[in-house]
């Protein structure tokens, strides 16, 4: 082997990497509705953890950004250590799928239905079909498409340069020698335990491996222990991702680690005792080819989960220990991990989540305001201070959470999402606001000890009434993101206008009858102002549920839209305006 071949095989290399990370950064971006499907409904069922954990790293061909991912989930409170580990078993199954498409490298013969079998053969196929769908084409998903086949193509023919450039090494006695080695469990874990932790990819270190079994020196005997290697090796990833993160994430990279050591040492002990008592496994001196190394990956992966699935507590507590918990300390979840912007549609999920708890502190907050004026609590009063210190919290992290998930490389709907929380949180931040305002008018009455005119008490309890309506239609829109509870909201926002002037109208005439005083005229004022400020933020949530959904439209033209002719509109406004109906005095 010269130069030439050493540079060639760097060459080789390189292309399978860069093929391999674009190929998986384009499917993770594809499948990131899938992602947010499947994430949603990770249990603590161990069986159901390990087939979703399977399910994922086989979209995303990743085991350790599912780890990493993983990480993430627990460092912000999403999911618990306990849950996760069936997860993290699910993932090294499921990353094994890379070696099955790189095993048909393998296929071949005189038939042209197996030649085409062979990924060289309609990888040129692919390749023209990517660069048409990722160059002439305008649609981000027919883009993502053309990515992948684009990254499988550079892998697939650096695969091929790979193997061209080690042939000559099968007449290398030297190499031979060096592969012989390997053949102690000791040494071929440690070798591919090492590489793998170089290249950080169990599936690539797979593939570098298929790449040299094209020379046909290397034996099962060699190909074993490094395969089990490499998935020690896999986990320097998540070791490295969990540095910083709160103890129940650094346990996570604990976990994954402690299963990939005693799977191996459990794995090699079961097969070396068997080999001693049978006196001696004849294939170990024979070569081994791409499909017996994903065999010998896939059976070793699936082996280590039927060891130690049952066992997932031991895991657990080993981990627990390796980690302790400190006296005196409490343990710190955070609302964000930054690991997350790695999978941006899960990021976003988690931004989504984060604002949903923010919407119901903003609407309950609101709602105690209101009832303040019936009954006075001082109590209630510190907790609105309170809750609007917590939303403004809520706002400054999910903010800049989103100012960062903007940065990254994102689909269209996903940007759209993006776009539409960062609105929402602005108007739940001020609805907290109002709520403050509301219970600080309903202080200045009690303190004052004034009272507004009977009349006046039925009036605004009209528009409050209107209001907890408003706010627990435009709550449940986001929340459950319905477009029919969000088209509710416009009707209901312009009866809470015209109440408002209604109820102005009625003050100016008590005060002409001097049936009021001029300040409680003012109190009146402020009060209707952030009433009907508060049924537009509710408003501008509904917009942003329904403009995402109508992506052409901007806020104030699906407003106009909304409004021009529309019957359904006509119809609900005037069954708001008859249950929020002012009494005659």
């Amino acid at each position: 082997m010269d130069f030439t071949n050493i540079l060639t095989l760097i060459g080789g290399i390189c292309l399978f990497l860069f093929g391999m990370t674009v190929m998986g950064d384009a499917l993770e971006k594809s499948a990131g509705s899938q992602l947010k499907g499947l994430l949603a409904k990770m249990t603590s069922n161990p069986l159901k953890g390990f087939v979703l954990g399977a399910a994922v790293t086989a979209i995303i061909q990743s085991s350790s950004a599912t780890t990493v991912m993983l990480v993430g989930f627990v460092n912000s409170g999403l999911m618990t250590l306990s849950s996760v580990i069936p997860v993290i078993m699910g993932a090294n199954v499921g990353t094994t799928i890379t070696a099955w498409i790189l095993s048909l490298m393998g296929v071949g013969g005189g038939n042209f239905l197996m030649t085409m079998l062979k990924p060289t053969s309609f990888t040129p196929i692919l390749a023209v079909i990517g660069v048409v769908l990722y160059i002439f084409l305008k649609n981000a998903k027919k883009k993502d498409i053309g990515l992948i086949l684009l990254g499988f193509a550079v892998l697939i023919y650096g695969m091929d340069i790979m193997s061209d450039a080690v042939s000559p090494l099968k007449d290398s006695e030297a190499f031979s020698s060096i592969l012989l080695m390997f053949s102690n469990p000791i040494l071929g874990v440690l070798a591919g335990a090492l590489i793998t932790a170089i290249i950080q990819s169990s599936s690539a270190s797979v593939g570098i491996l298929q790449a040299l079994s094209a020379t046909g020196a290397v034996t099962f005997g060699s190909a074993i222990p490094i395969i089990m290697g490499q998935n020690i090796g896999t986990c320097v990833t998540a070791m490295i991702s969990s540095v910083g993160a709160n103890k129940s994430a650094r346990r996570v990279a604990m976990v994954h680690l402690y299963f990939n050591i005693l799977g191996t040492v459990l794995l090699l002990l079961l097969f070396y005792v068997a080999n001693t008592i049978v006196g001696g496994f004849d294939f170990l001196t024979s070569a081994i080819d791409e499909k017996y190394i994903a065999i010998v990956h896939t059976a070793f992966n699936v082996g280590c989960t039927v060891l130690l699935l049952p066992c997932h507590k031991l895991l657990e507590k080993l981990a627990i220990l390796t980690v302790k918990d400190k006296k005196g300390t409490e343990e710190k979840v955070n609302l964000f991990d930054d690991r997350l912007l790695a999978t941006p549609s899960v990021a976003i999920e988690r931004c989504r989540e984060v604002t949903f708890d923010m919407a119901r502190i903003s609407v309950k907050s609101l709602i105690k305001s209101l009832d303040l004026f019936e009954n006075y609590d001082k109590k209630i009063m510190e907790e609105i201070d309170d809750e609007e210190n917590k939303v403004d919290v809520y706002e400054d992290e999910i903010g800049s959470y989103l100012v960062k998930l903007s940065k990254c490389k994102l689909s269209e709907r996903d940007s759209l999402d993006v776009t539409k929380l960062l609105h929402i949180i602005g108007d739940l931040e001020r609805i907290s606001d109002h709520a403050v305002n509301l219970a600080e008018s309903a202080q200045e009455i009690h303190d004052k000890k004034i009272s507004f005119s009977t009349q006046a008490k039925k009036e605004l309890a009209v528009m409050m009434n209107a209001i907890r309506e408003i706010l627990d239609t435009s709550l449940s829109a986001f929340t459950q993101n319905s477009l029919e509870l969000a088209a509710l909201v416009e009707p209901l926002e312009e009866v809470v206008d015209d109440l408002k002037d209604k109820i102005k109208l009625n003050h100016i005439k008590r005060l002409q009858n001097n049936e009021c005083t001029i300040e409680l005229g003012f109190i009146l004022s402020d009060l209707l102002t952030n009433l009907e400020r508060i049924s537009d933020h509710c408003s501008n949530i509904a917009g942003c549920v329904i403009e995402i959904s109508h992506s052409s439209l901007g806020m104030h033209g699906y407003t106009k839209a909304l409004r021009r002719g529309n019957e359904n509109y006509d119809e609900h406004y005037e069954e708001y305006s008859r249950k929020y109906a002012l009494t005659a005095e």
